[in-house]
């Protein structure tokens, strides 16, 4: 009887890999998508460059020069800088504008915070509420600064008529150095917090509501919420928006000018006050830039330091 053993198939032959050929690049692509980006760029930059980086320059090199713009310019090398710490208006000045940026930050940087928490939860009427939040920012400065100007007066002023039917008041909001300061910082607030307001509420919207649903099944409160779940998820914008509120607090310049002057007492006299009063009330052009320059070294150290601290925000 013949054994039966099962058929066996040939093995395959291993078939050698197709070397697949990479389509060529046409000759002269790449270049010539270079040159149309540098096309299109060249343009920006020298615009940049004109209007931004050369007037740093130009200041730099005023810094070091006496002249009122008119003559020519002497080189006096460091004698504006000599001359500037020597005169104590500087400190001041510096005492004054690091006290804005304080009551700024204390003030200024918590209320739209928490006026976007509380519109968040709005569902009727949400679209007014922006609106009205939103309007102070498109109200031109000087414009909301007389408004101020008219609430703050000590005799007919809206906010001493209505203290007033409290028994309280009347109160001297410009005319005191005690209160001028915070004076302007309430009006700074209210002008320029309504675009970190939206800001704030464009992101929270992005927080997902499975972190609140699950927060809350842990039996967090409200307050809880806010804490673990929607600040965390801010961090982010939180920390962009403080650096820019303090470049712009340390930059005030319409509040003091046009409320008080620098007054009473130079209470309200800010760094870039004082850089208009040198150059536009002196004539003293070169001690101008001196303080200018002095400022942007300022804020480029502040904002170096202040990204390389929460430099782990955006990674986290």
């Amino acid at each position: 009887m013949a054994l039966l053993t099962p058929s066996r198939r040939p093995a395959a032959v291993a078939k050698e890999p197709v070397p697949r050929t990479l389509p060529q690049r046409r000759r002269g692509t790449g270049s010539r998508k270079q040159f149309t980006a540098w096309l299109f760029l060249v343009p920006a930059l020298l615009v940049f460059g004109l209007f931004a980086w050369w007037p740093i320059v130009r200041s730099l090199l005023l810094s070091f020069q006496k002249t009122n713009l008119v003559e020519p310019a002497v080189w006096v090398g460091l004698d504006n800088f000599r001359t500037l710490f020597d005169d104590p208006l500087l400190g001041t000045a510096v005492v004054n504008t690091l006290f804005f940026v304080v009551l700024g930050l204390l003030i200024g940087f918590p209320a739209p915070l928490i006026l976007a928490a509380i519109m968040s939860t709005v569902r009727r009427g949400a679209g007014v509420y922006r609106f009205l939040v939103y309007l102070p920012v498109v109200i031109p400065p000087v414009v909301a600064i007389l408004l101020w100007k008219w609430f703050y007066d000590p005799g007919s002023g809206l906010f001493n008529n209505v203290l007033g039917k409290v028994g309280l008041g009347p109160y001297s909001w410009l005319e005191s150095s005690d209160s001028a300061m915070l004076s302007l910082v309430l009006e700074a607030t209210w002008a320029g917090m309504g675009g970190a307001v939206l800001i704030y509420l464009a992101a929270m919207v992005g927080i997902p509501g499975e972190l609140y649903e699950a927060a809350e099944m842990d039996g967090a409160g409200i307050w809880r919420r806010i804490w673990h779940v929607m600040l965390p998820q801010l961090r982010s914008v939180i920390g962009l928006l403080l650096l820019v509120q303090l470049i712009n607090t340390v930059q005030v310049f319409t509040e003091p000018y046009v409320f008080t002057g620098g007054g009473p007492e130079n209470s309200t006299l800010t760094v870039l006050l004082l850089i208009f009063r040198y150059a536009f009330q002196d004539g003293e052009y070169g001690q101008a830039a001196a303080l200018s320059f002095l400022m942007v070294l300022a804020l480029a150290l502040l904002s170096a330091v202040y990204l390389r601290a929460t430099r782990s925000w955006s990674t986290s």
